[in-house]
């Protein structure tokens, strides 16, 4: 529970509010945190009268989940824009966390702060990839994650046509938006996060992994498209820091974990069974169209006009991309039949492997990747002077088989009262049951601060995060003084992105050009701290009039918020 005299707990609970990619990683518990506040969210139930989900629960989970994930994609698209949220320094955000983490450990683990995971990160310049290169080398961005009102109201901001987030915003959408409108159970979602990534998995049926706005099943993942080669580099190259679900989470670096041994252990068999498949004939193809370079040493076979005809590998990839037909599968006939007969050669092409024969070769031989005779019989098959069998094999045996870096298990237990929500229960009924659980569930009390709502959660945290971590309405002000501050704030419209007693941070109201009057205040009073740091200024409301004073002027907002701001010595000054 918060602890206002605590400055742990204060740290936490502000970081609740905030939920920058660093906070979530210092605070696991900050991730289903917010998959709880979505679940709570009146706007994500609205999502269940939309006329696309209408005929659900006609629908299997696996259909169910791919309506959710065509409106997800409708809907949203994918921003890491650094300009967004702002900007912060490594020294600041050293400063603020050394009393949880030491320095070392984040070099170790987060991308901002030198860690630069396997080869393939190290070789693309993580800052240059970022966008960071323009900056100094202690700038990094504070990538907050959104809630899912933050999410659908990119649609007011300039250069949005439609909502946005991030990664770890667009993982916790997914968990939320499967419970309440595809109706898959907590248990069978997990949350994934490493330190450039987040995804989840999903038990259903071979497993399923959401990948920022769409979804991989077992079949994608093995492809060798581009769409799954971006999807695997995560799980492929870096370590997984954070795995979290309605039992706790378990973290890399720290001793302890929350998160069930049972839902733990069952959470990493059916990922390993996700991320392994047999190697026949299919895969090898799936292999060759990923491994572009590979594809010169290999021909294709095809009767025209009843004579054998050959064709380059590479040539008939590329035909792929406007065909609806594979290489790699039953269909391969279909897509020869529709390349031109001029493309293809009388007599087999000099110094290539026929894939027809390496296809026959599978039909006799079984290839198990635990089964190292099976595996030299395949080396043998392949041995040719194009390329080195040794690191083909090997390559293959990567491709097929995805050993990811989790956290350990040998943690220490510390046992709290797991989320037990129903996805048939309404919002009302989950947002009581968490409320009682607060006590016995950190994580469920943590919800209620990313929620936003202020008559639910303290004041406090919320203050705190406002007036030291929104640094876009500072700089988009930085030409006005204060009584022209006001008067921009004054002129949006004066609604918020949020029902009720939730409020908006001052980011969001600038970003998205709109809040109730007492989020208005509350973003001049951060103009105000930042740029006259030596005025005497304050706040006050009575539910209806939220008042700025400023060296004794008064600045007016009229709020329909009905919150009372507390007693002064409740904010941080």
């Amino acid at each position: 529970m918060y602890d206002p005299r605590n400055p742990a707990s204060l740290e936490k609970y502000s970081s609740a509010i905030t939920l920058s990619d660093m906070e979530v990683f210092i605070f696991p518990e900050l991730l289903f945190a917010l998959v709880l506040a979505n679940i709570m969210s009146p706007a994500l139930w609205k999502w269940k009268a939309d006329p696309w989900f209408a005929g659900m629960n006609a629908l299997n989970q696996y259909r169910r989940l791919l309506r959710t994930k065509q409106y997800i994609i409708d809907r949203f698209t994918f921003n890491l824009d650094l300009d967004t949220w702002g900007l912060t320094t490594k020294e600041k955000e050293l400063a603020r966390f050394s009393p949880f983490v030491s320095q070392e450990a984040l070099a170790q683990s987060n991308a901002l702060f030198g860690y630069e995971g396997d080869k393939y990160y190290f070789d693309i310049d993580i800052r240059k990839h970022f966008g960071l290169d323009k900056y100094t080398s202690n700038v990094i961005p504070y990538w907050k994650t959104e809630t899912v009102e933050a999410m659908e109201a990119f649609r007011h901001k300039t250069g949005y046509a439609i909502g946005a987030g991030e990664c770890v915003s667009l993982s916790t959408l997914y968990a939320s938006a499967l419970f309440v409108v595809a109706r898959v159970p907590l248990e069978q979602i997990y949350l994934m996060a490493t330190p450039l990534h987040s995804q989840n998995f999903v038990d259903i049926n071979e497993g399923i992994i959401t990948n920022n706005r769409r979804i991989i099943t077992k079949n994608m993942w093995f492809n060798g498209t581009e769409l799954s080669e971006k999807a695997r580099r995560a799980l492929q190259h870096e370590r997984v820091t954070v795995v979290a679900n309605h039992t706790g989470h378990i973290h890399t670096l720290y001793d302890t974990a929350t998160m069930s041994r049972e839902s733990y252990d069952h959470f990493q068999k059916k990922l390993s069974a996700f991320l392994t498949t047999d190697i026949n004939f299919e895969i090898l193809a799936n292999f060759l169209r990923q491994n572009s370079k590979l594809q010169k040493c290999f021909q294709l076979e095809h009767r025209c006009g009843g004579s054998p005809r050959y064709i380059q590998a590479e040539k008939v990839y590329s035909y792929e991309h406007n065909s609806k037909f594979k290489v790699s599968d039953n269909t391969r006939s279909k897509i020869l039949e529709e390349i031109d007969e001029d493309e293809f050669y009388p007599e087999p092409l000099p110094g290539r492997l026929m894939l027809d024969e390496v296809e026959q070769y599978f039909k006799s031989n079984s290839i198990s990747l635990d089964r190292i005779s099976s595996l030299d019989g395949l080396r043998n098959h392949l041995r040719h002077s194009c390329f080195s069998t040794d690191e083909v094999i090997r390559g293959l045996i990567e491709f097929c088989r995805i050993v990811p870096k989790l956290p350990p298990e040998n943690k220490t237990r510390v046992q709290s009262r797991p989320i037990a929500i129903d996805s048939g229960w309404s919002r009302e009924r989950i947002v009581d049951y968490l409320e009682s659980i607060r006590g016995e569930n950190p994580v469920a009390d943590l919800a209620f601060a990313a929620l936003r709502d202020l008559r639910r959660s303290p004041w406090k945290p919320f203050l705190k995060a406002a007036l030291e971590r929104n640094p876009v309405s500072i700089a988009a002000a930085s030409n006005l003084d204060v009584p022209g501050a006001a008067a921009a704030l004054d002129a949006l419209p004066n609604e918020s992105i949020y029902e009720g007693s939730r409020m908006a941070q001052p980011d969001e109201v600038w970003n998205y050009g709109r809040g109730d009057g007492m989020e208005k205040a509350i973003c001049l009073l951060n103009i105000v701290r930042a740029r006259v740091p030596q005025a005497t200024s304050g706040i006050k409301g009575d539910g209806k009039q939220v008042v700025v004073f400023v060296d004794g002027k008064e600045f007016r907002f009229e709020s329909g918020k009905d919150l009372a701001m507390p007693a002064d010595d409740d904010f941080v000054w």
